[in-house]
């Protein structure tokens, strides 16, 4: 247990976006969920609400005056390869979890970026860029998980024994507890064909319009975005990209190499290909498709969804990023959902996204200085594409400055979803406890 001053506290602290640190009064490092128990009694003894942190890629809140529970030490693993499951504490992130799963020939959900954690990306919904049309979200395959109440209490949550709890779990972030393990199916998918095709920015327009009319061309087993990217000049890049405005156009398909060739000719033949780094690979380097940034760096970022992304759609994110826009955004994309995205799972959850073709997101890297320059830029790329925006948002991409408001987060889930939820929220947390979040005030 740290507090502010402590040896050890601004590293319990430490988040991935450098410019939305952590302030808690008390940090309680938890090994188990004896620990998370105590932390959650304590808390609730003092009045003090509860903030939770595995790999802190998603900080919505400083939480001054507030006890933060990190559960970085809680790492534990158990796959069962005869019924294809796995069993994963708080603390593990899916570049610790590939591996093993590639052990038994197997694999799960994950996301455009594995040094995330396993627990807080399915907590959002978890969206894959090679499995997610096939199968749906990761939430949609969660089988079990052990979360403590604002009660103080272990409890072992199924659709069968919690079915309120359970719903409300998946998709509501962390609102209603703290998940300490978590157990979801696993899939005989051992290779994919992807990765990415750079083109210059200076082709944006070309390679969004050859994009657009050939997503209804392919299967659910393709999965594709587009990065707008303005990329930084640092040695790890190699020379084409070093410092290049790009677009990078991302493939994760299921299918035969030589049948993924065939699919994506005509993206090849959109523009001239930068670099090329498309081919046949082991699902654990599933990271590769995406490519994110792995190291902490100071940001601010924004999302929307798209109801459809039409001829004008696309001039129009033209005119907002493009060779001459100015933008000032190291990232800008768009990703295309459909298919098994869109389908309610057999038990159900609360993800809010089902029937959204395409999510937009986008970040500037800068400190504080920058910070107005760049939300100026988000916003306008926001407020640029509202004619074409969809009426929900996705958890596990809303940032600080989104979803603010209990309006706003309604918004996010739409009425419906939002009124049990917030039902589900005066049942388990009357005092909202859980509050360090895109918050769901208890009805």
């Amino acid at each position: 247990m740290l507090t502010p001053g402590s040896e050890g506290y601004d590293a319990e602290c430490a988040t991935y976006n450098l410019s939305a640190g952590l302030e808690p009064a008390v940090v309680v490092g938890a090994v188990d969920d004896r620990d998370v128990r105590a932390a959650v009694g304590f808390a609730d003894r003092h009045g003090l609400p509860v903030a939770v942190k595995a790999t802190a890629h998603q900080v919505v809140s400083p939480a001054r005056g507030g006890l933060l529970i990190t559960t970085t030490r809680m790492r534990g693993v158990s796959v069962d390869a005869e019924r294809r499951t796995v069993r994963v504490e708080a603390g593990v992130r899916w570049r610790e979890l590939l591996p093993r799963l590639a052990e038994e020939g197997l694999a799960a959900l994950v996301g455009s970026a594995p040094d995330v954690g396993v627990v807080g990306y399915t907590l959002g919904g978890g969206q894959s860029p090679l499995l997610g049309r096939t199968l749906g979200y990761a939430a949609d395959h969660v089988r079990r998980l052990d979360v403590v109440t604002a009660d103080g209490e272990l409890r072992r949550v199924t659709a069968d024994t919690e079915p309120d709890l359970y719903w409300s779990l998946l998709g509501g972030k962390g609102n209603f507890g703290v998940v300490t393990e978590i157990e979801f199916d696993l899939f005989p998918v051992t290779r994919f064909y992807g990765g990415g095709l750079y083109f210059p920015g200076e082709r944006l327009a070309e390679v969004l319009e050859a994009w657009r009319t050939w997503l209804p061309t392919v299967g659910e087993d393709m999965t594709s975005s587009v990065g707008i990217q303005r990329l930084p000049d640092v040695p790890v890049l190699p020379e084409p990209l070093r410092g290049a405005f790009v677009v990078h156009l991302r493939i994760g398909y299921l299918g035969t190499a030589e049948d993924g060739e065939r699919l994506i000719a005509p993206l090849r033949a959109a523009a001239p290909v930068l670099v090329d780094l498309v081919g046949e690979k082991p699902f654990a380097a599933i990271g590769e498709i995406h490519l994110d940034p792995v190291d902490p760096m100071p940001y601010y970022d924004r999302s929307v969804c798209l109801s459809e992304f039409t001829e004008k759609t696309a001039r129009a994110l033209v005119e907002l990023t493009g060779p001459d826009s100015g933008s000032a955004l190291a990232s800008v994309e768009i990703r295309a959902l459909g298919g098994a995205f869109d389908r309610e799972p057999a038990a159900g959850n609360a993800v809010s996204t089902r029937g959204v073709p395409f999510v937009v997101f986008g970040f500037g890297v800068g400190g504080p200085d920058q910070a107005e320059l760049l939300r100026g830029r988000l916003a306008d790329v926001v407020d640029g594409l509202a004619p074409w925006a969809a009426d929900r948002a996705m958890a596990n991409f809303l940032s600080p400055d989104e979803a603010t408001d209990e309006e706003g987060v309604r918004n996010v889930y739409g009425p419906q979803r939002y009124a049990r939820l917030a039902e589900v929220k005066r049942r388990y947390d009357p005092a909202n406890l859980f509050r360090f979040n895109h918050n769901i005030n208890p009805a």
